[in-house]
């Protein structure tokens, strides 16, 4: 257990830092406030783990800079936009969208804009975000030799309840391929995990009967609509889908 005003530093992409999720709901807040823990939080929208070594991001430095030697709890939470896994998603249910009224045009023209979109990645993609995400955690371990650290992956957008052309604009083809790059970077967070020791939080697995489509969703769906109009995010956790990672989270620290 780690005793209560420990450090804890938060590393990650949007899945970690919540948009849309009101000030202070994102899962690295909710811990922090659960176990009573002193949280610095440096994850932010759009990070690569590039962003997390060494790569300035927005002119934030790198995100591993926050981890010190008194760091007592890491999270981590990032790697999807290394494969632009949401963006396929988004740009996927976009154009499939706007296809729709193209129609009007002809086929022809409908066909070219869905067709713009590459869905699938090789595996030396997925390889990449192991490896990087075990570099992550082994500076990590470096940096804080003490810290006990969390690889937290992705929460599940598509599942089997998931129906194409209904719960997302995506046809039936296209629709798998995002489950199957979801289930591609689950392996790597794994891989990262068997690697080095990391905890793995299996938030993929804990979801995939919350996902997009089935009565409680933890992932927002599509929207064409921009969040400064009453919006919300698409294709990211919901403040639901943050608890149930918190909650996994916490209850990994209290019992092991």
């Amino acid at each position: 257990m780690i005793a209560s005003g420990s450090r804890y530093v938060a590393l990650g992409s949007s899945f970690a830092a919540g948009p849309g999720i009101r000030s202070g709901g994102n899962y690295p807040h909710l811990v922090a406030a659960e176990l009573g823990l002193a949280l610095t939080d440096v994850t932010c929208s759009g990070a690569t783990t590039a962003h997390v070594l060494g790569t300035p991001q927005d002119d934030a430095p790198p995100q591993l800079d926050a981890v010190t030697p008194d760091t007592a709890l890491v999270t981590i939470t990032v790697g999807g936009n290394d494969l632009e896994y949401v963006g396929t998603f988004l740009r996927g249910s976009f154009l499939n969208t706007i296809a729709k009224p193209a129609t009007l045009l002809g086929r022809r023209v409908a066909n070219r804009i869905r067709a713009r979109v590459s869905y699938l990645k090789d595996n030396a993609a997925y390889q990449a975000v192991a490896e990087s995400l075990t570099i992550i955690v082994e500076r990590t371990q470096e940096r804080a030799p003490d810290a006990r650290i969390l690889l937290v992956d992705y929460l599940t957008l598509v599942g089997p309840a998931t129906r194409p052309r209904l719960d997302v604009p995506l046809n039936e083809e296209q629709l798998p391929s995002i489950a199957m790059m979801a289930d591609g970077l689950a392996d790597a967070f794994a891989k990262a995990a068997a690697a080095t020791g990391a905890d793995l939080i299996a938030a993929s697995a804990a979801s995939k009967d919350h996902a997009i489509g089935t009565p409680e969703p933890w992932t927002t769906g599509f929207t064409m609509l921009p969040p400064n109009l009453g919006s919300f995010v698409p294709y990211h956790p919901t403040a639901a889908g943050m608890k149930a990672v918190a909650d996994l989270i916490t209850e990994r620290i209290r019992t092991t």
